[in-house]
Formats: C-alpha cells, structure tokens, sequence
C-alpha cells in the first residue's frame, strides 16, 4: 500500500461535521464502565424507566412471534397500529375521528420520528426555535437537517419555561418552526393549558411549523398533560410525536410515531423507506398490546406513575437538607433539575460538579451543559427508591463538599 494512501485519515462529512456525541448516552456509558470496573455506581443519569416492560405487552409479543409477525411491513407500519393510534386521538381529545391512519406514520422509537420530521421539514437558511434547557438531541436533528437551531433560554423564575412572548422575541424573517416537549426533559417543568394555547395561536399566525414531543404526557402528577392537539384549532402545520417508550417502560422496543398532515407522513415514509424501512414488526404488535388493552394499561400505567410521584416527593423533601440548592419542581416527566452554580460561577459548574459526584461519590448525573445549561445538572429518578434516596444524599453532600 503506498505510503500516501496508508497516511490518509477520516475526515467526517459535513453533514456529520457539527455532529456532537449524546451527552446522555455518555454519561450512561461512563457509569457502567465504571460499575464494571467493581464501583457500586448509583446512575442517577439514565433516562428510562426502571420497571419492566409490563407483562400483557410481552405475552402480546410472544403469541405474535408464534403467529408470523416476523416480516417487513409497510414503511409505514401495521394498519391495525396506525388505527389504534388514532383511536386513541379520538378518544382521549376529541371524541371523534378527527385524526385517521394515513395521519400517522410509525417509526424506530420517537427519536426516529423527531429526525425524520426536522429532514423533511427544515433545511438550509430555515431556523428553528428550541425553548432551552431541552433535550438534547433536538440541537442536533435541526443541525443534520443543515437548519440552523435557535435556543431561547427559558425563564428560571417559571420552571424554565419560555412564554410565546419570548419565542416572538427570538423569531427572524427566517424562522420556520418551534420544538416543543411537554412534560419536559430535563426540568420535569409541565406547559399549563394556557401557556399552549399561546404557542400554538402565535405559531399558526407566524406560519411556522410546531413541532410537540409528547412522549412524557401521560408521566404527569396532576393529571394527564394538556396536548397541543387539546387547543389546536388545525393541524394544518402541526406534528406531535409519541411513543411507547416511556409510559409502558418499553425503551428497547424502539416504537414511535408522529401525528401530521398527510403530506407530512407521506414525505416521512418516502424518507424512511430509504433509511430504516418499517419499524421492527414484532414490537409493533407489542405496541399494538400496549394501547389497545386499556384496562390492562391503565393499571400497569398508573402504578408506575404512582412510584415516580412517591420518588419525587421523597427527593422534593429531603432537597430542604440544602436550601442553597436550587431546583425546578418537577410536575411531571422522571427528572430532578438542578443548579449548581454555586459550585463554579466562573465556568461549568455542571460539568464540575458531576465530575466530582462520579469520581469521588460514585453518583453519575448529566451535566446541563448537554441542555445548554450549564450551571444545571439533571439527576432521574428513573432508578429504585433507595438508589434515589441515596444518591440524592450524596449529590447534597457534594455540593456541601465544594460550596462550604
């Protein structure tokens, strides 16, 4: 081989060159490295639900294995899945069928289903807008769709949460849509019925696109959270992407979807036709289970919203341990946000401070640089009482450690 050609090394493309890694995904990584190494690692970092994934969901499963359910599908995913979820549209907000299966198209998992919708969406010159902190692969989708991601910094004095007013206020001649999630990741913060109908009426009156992420919804401690889809006068330039995810505890199974008109979905199945296909037939059935047994789910629901309430009044309490730490009350969603700016004011105290929880605590966290905060750091509940209540003790202890 001559030498020029061995010498040569990786340059990535553009379309990945801004591309950063998933600082959640890191973090979760680092801690597991480190728990294999022999540290008892309490992962405060992880954004998953610790419960399995409910029992009549894998028996679904089973029975559609040992029936053939090991096949492509349409792109677009099972017809009998499509309509469940426009079923359940009909039910649970308009009581009529507003939404129909041609609406809908099912993906790999909601994050799938976010890219997809900013690739078809947004392109060069197009910017979008993205109340911060948020989760963080948002940044991301926006950038490889070659769009420009425009964060608004939310009001720390109300849970983090911007305003249509502050939106307005980030808006240019080239701004093209808005990335919302309710409840949100990482603050646990829950968008009021109101404070929608505002988003949702200036972004009809601007002509942007209104991008809801609703995957948290039903992770809600006073009642199921309000959807765009409970205000929205049209959908005419409206997706809201959902998923199995969180609620039924089925991370692994990669089902999610996004509701938009049928121009949308159409686009996205031409486009995923190309990259990923239909999304894995037999976890498509599981979610078929999952949405149509609805005694079953609303028990199985139910109880692990329950838990995660009991955690997060448990966390709320003993954080009066340390009234310098400041956080926000999380109403829903499985996230404790939480500033330490006290540890680093002149840098990332964030980073700073997770470092030392690791490393010296054996705590993993997720520094909020990830969502653009970075005097913040998100610590999940998602994880069994005792490792929460003891984890919590020792971020409290850590940050007595560095803020005397």
């Amino acid at each position: 081989m001559p030498e020029a050609i061995a010498a040569r090394t990786f340059a990535p493309s553009l379309n990945i060159a801004k591309l950063k890694e998933s600082a959640t995904l890191a973090v979760s990584a680092r801690a597991k490295a480190l728990r294999a190494a022999g540290r008892n690692i309490v992962d405060l970092g992880a954004g998953e639900p610790d419960f399995d994934t409910p029992v009549y969901i894998r028996r679904a499963a089973q029975r559609a294995i040992d029936a053939g359910a090991t096949r492509y599908t349409a792109t677009e995913g099972i017809l009998p899945l499509r309509q469940a979820i426009a079923d359940r549209v009909a039910l649970d907000y308009h009581g009529e069928d507003a939404v129909s299966p041609a609406d809908i198209i099912v993906s790999t998992g909601s994050k799938q289903s976010l890219f997809n919708t900013c690739f078809v969406l947004f392109g060069p010159d197009d910017e979008v807008l993205i109340p911060t902190p948020s989760w963080t692969s948002y940044y991301e989708m926006v950038t490889l769709a070659r769009a420009t991601a425009v964060p608004v910094m939310g009001d720390a004095g109300h849970g983090l949460k911007v305003s249509a007013a502050m939106l307005e206020a980030a808006a240019t001649a080239r701004t093209r849509g808005v990335m919302l999630n309710s409840p949100s990741n990482p603050t646990g913060a829950v968008y009021s019925r109101a404070e929608l109908e505002e988003i949702v009426a200036l972004c009809d009156e601007r002509g942007w696109w209104l991008i809801s992420d609703e995957i948290y919804r039903d992770i809600s401690y006073s009642g199921r959270a309000t959807s765009v889809l409970d205000v929205a006068q049209n959908r005419d330039r409206l997706v809201v992407v959902d998923g199995v995810a969180k609620a039924y505890a089925m991370t692994g199974w990669r089902i999610g979807w996004a509701i938009a008109p049928r121009a949308v979905t159409k686009a996205m199945s031409a486009l995923q036709s190309h990259t990923t296909s239909n999304a894995t037939s037999v976890s498509q059935h599981a979610a078929l289970a999952a949405l149509t047994d609805r005694a079953a789910a609303e028990e199985a629901v139910s109880t692990m919203v329950c838990e995660f309430q009991a955690r997060r009044d448990l966390l709320v309490a003993s954080m009066a341990r340390e009234p310098r730490l400041q956080y926000v009350y999380p109403d829903g969603a499985f996230y404790l946000y939480l500033n330490v700016a006290a540890v680093q004011p002149d840098g990332d105290a964030g980073a700073a401070f997770a470092t030392h929880l690791l490393e010296r605590h054996d705590v993993a966290v997720v520094p909020g640089a990830a969502f653009l905060t970075p005097d913040w750091i998100r610590l999940s509940y998602a994880a069994p009482r005792e490792s929460v209540m003891d984890g919590v003790g020792r971020v409290i202890t850590a940050f007595g450690e560095l803020v005397p």
